[in-house]
């Protein structure tokens, strides 16, 4: 009786802490969805995973920076597209929560209608991809592209590094681990949004 009470008592405080969360994030989602909102997705330095089935970018970028995370700085290579259209996106991010155990809020978007960015990055450390590049540049001074949305303000890279960009890119069947994703607007087409308990990931 005293395991089942003290159960009984971490779940109403679980549920006292997540709730409001989740009901922020939903509205945020809402807002997003209705393409409202710039967004900015980092969560407290910890990983997270996206996926795609096809991305078609206009305007692209790539180049080496660090991120910090909670466990220190991260080299991480940012992707940079002046707009995208993204169909069958996933985004999902594990939280270990004490006492209780991991939580997974997993959204999705873009089955039917693609899911629109402008001024988008994405800061990875693991990406797998088919691409196709339209008149891409390799090995071109970071300072220097012309073609994509040029650096993320605030990343932290070396001036002059190594970078390539392309007019455009088709990329299918994306796998990402990413730190942090910006943009200047994203539109989520048919939002779902769950959280569940245990680990729930989009790969």
């Amino acid at each position: 009786m005293e395991s089942l009470a003290r159960g009984g008592t971490r779940w109403k405080r679980f549920a006292v802490v997540m709730v409001p969360s989740v009901a922020a994030t939903a509205a945020i989602g809402v807002a997003l969805s209705q393409g409202a909102l710039a967004a900015s997705f980092s969560v407290s330095g910890q990983q997270f995973k996206l996926t795609a089935e096809r991305i078609e970018a206009e305007g692209f970028t790539q180049y080496g920076a660090v991120d910090s995370t909670a466990k220190g700085v991260k080299p991480v290579t940012v992707v940079g597209m002046n707009s995208a259209d993204i169909k069958g996106l996933c985004q999902s991010v594990v939280v270990p929560v004490p006492g209780f155990g991991d939580v997974s809020m997993v959204l999705g978007a873009g089955d039917k209608d693609p899911v629109v960015a402008k001024k988008l990055y994405v800061d990875a450390d693991v990406l797998s991809a088919n691409a196709t590049f339209k008149n891409i540049d390799i090995g071109v001074s970071v300072d220097d592209t012309t073609k994509g949305p040029g650096p993320n303000k605030g990343d932290k890279y070396l001036p002059g590094s190594f970078a390539q960009q392309a007019e455009s890119a088709v990329l299918t069947d994306v796998k990402q681990r990413a730190w942090a994703t910006t943009a200047g607007t994203f539109k989520l087409s048919g939002l779902k949004m769950s959280v569940k308990t245990g680990k729930h990931e989009c790969y």
